[in-house]
């Protein structure tokens, strides 16, 4: 099956060209909202993905679990949430993850 999504690893090496050409030129280094929006949407990316691949964004600035879903599934029950919650901190203990801190820095690059 064929796709037209960007692959994460393709994500990262535009947003390493684009950011490089910037510096090159002398350009801005922090585009704006706007512009990043419109290149989530021509790429057909969710303009998280960008924003995390592009390191506009740090992972100290994503949400939790428990905000993430009430946005994302708005219709999930509270229940629900929490289920997946514990689920995921059982799955992180077990893997020796502390979910209260992110990775070290360069650890996920």
């Amino acid at each position: 099956m064929e796709t037209n999504e960007m692959q994460d690893h393709d994500i990262q090496q535009l947003a390493d060209a684009i950011r490089e050409r910037r510096q090159e030129l002398g350009q801005i280094t922090s585009p704006r909202m706007d512009n990043l929006r419109s290149i989530a949407d021509v790429l057909q990316i969710p303009l998280t993905n960008l924003l995390a691949e592009s390191r506009v964004m740090r992972g100290s600035d994503l949400p939790t679990l428990q905000p993430y879903l009430r946005t994302k599934f708005k219709d999930m029950p509270e229940g629900a949430v929490r289920e997946i919650e514990a689920h995921f901190r059982d799955v992180a203990a077990r893997h020796g993850i502390n979910i209260n801190t992110g990775p070290a820095p360069g650890e996920d690059e």
